[in-house]
């Protein structure tokens, strides 16, 4: 196992519509084969020893789909989590959400929350999955939060740090992703993470999401690991800092 791999890494999982269009199949047909590249995913990510598995899995925008459409992603979910429940406590990983979560139907919610009470307990391996999630949304979220507490009187504005806008995220207490990988082509962020992306490095892969296989996911480790993270200063490849550079881009 390579230590240089990243132990976070996100994915915008793009390409599911393109891929079946491409076939001549309906769009949902593309989504189903990219729930199997899920499951191809979470068995390379355990090779590599990948710690936390972050998917965007449903965007706050993707409502704005046909209805067709979203219930068919909906009962994909559904299908995918039943299905899979069994391999994620044989493998002890840990399943959380993150996103506006009361936007789903209740069924989908009801299943969520026993999946992740049974994982709760599980100290491994995390799956992330963004389910109505948006970056800008959650900024607004947490803000709202902060906020409130200012409002009582348990916050003054000046004690508002970076730490304190990080600590009243979704998920506080998961490390911001070292890797970001889309798939598919495309190159930007679609309001993903977008407090959490600050020194994320980025591969862009030409595959379609249903075409990600673990060389896919190879290629993309390889690359964050032949790169120099220097968060701002200048730093070995493995993170420890030679020169302060507080002003370095």
């Amino acid at each position: 196992m390579n230590e240089l791999y990243p132990k976070h890494v996100a994915i915008i999982m793009d390409g599911n519509g393109r891929w079946a269009k491409s076939r001549g199949l309906p769009r949902i047909r593309g989504h189903h084969a990219g729930a199997e590249a899920v499951r191809r995913l979470l068995k390379g990510a355990a090779k590599f020893g990948i710690q936390w598995i972050t998917l965007y899995a449903f965007s706050v925008e993707n409502w704005k789909r046909p209805a067709a459409e979203v219930n068919g992603l909906m009962s994909l979910l559904t299908g995918f989590l039943s299905a899979n429940r069994k391999t994620l406590c044989d493998n002890k990983i840990r399943l959380r959400i993150m996103g506006r979560r009361s936007d789903l139907p209740d069924a989908v919610n009801r299943l969520l929350q026993s999946v992740e009470k049974e994982t709760a307990r599980f100290d491994g391996p995390q799956l992330i999955l963004c389910l109505s999630y948006g970056g800008r949304e959650e900024l607004v979220h947490a803000t709202r939060q902060i906020a409130a507490e200012v409002q009582a009187g348990t916050r003054s504005p000046d004690q508002i740090t970076e730490k304190t806008i990080a600590e009243h995220l979704y998920l506080p207490d998961v490390p911001d992703p070292d890797l970001i990988i889309r798939t598919s082509g495309e190159e930007r962020l679609s309001n993903f993470l977008l407090w959490q992306c600050a020194y994320a490095e980025f591969v862009f892969l030409p595959e379609p999401w249903p075409d990600f296989d673990e060389n896919s996911l190879k290629r993309a480790l390889d690359l964050f690991a032949s790169r120099n993270r220097r968060f701002g200063g200048i730093v070995d490849r493995h993170g420890s800092s030679i020169v302060s550079a507080p002003d370095a881009p």
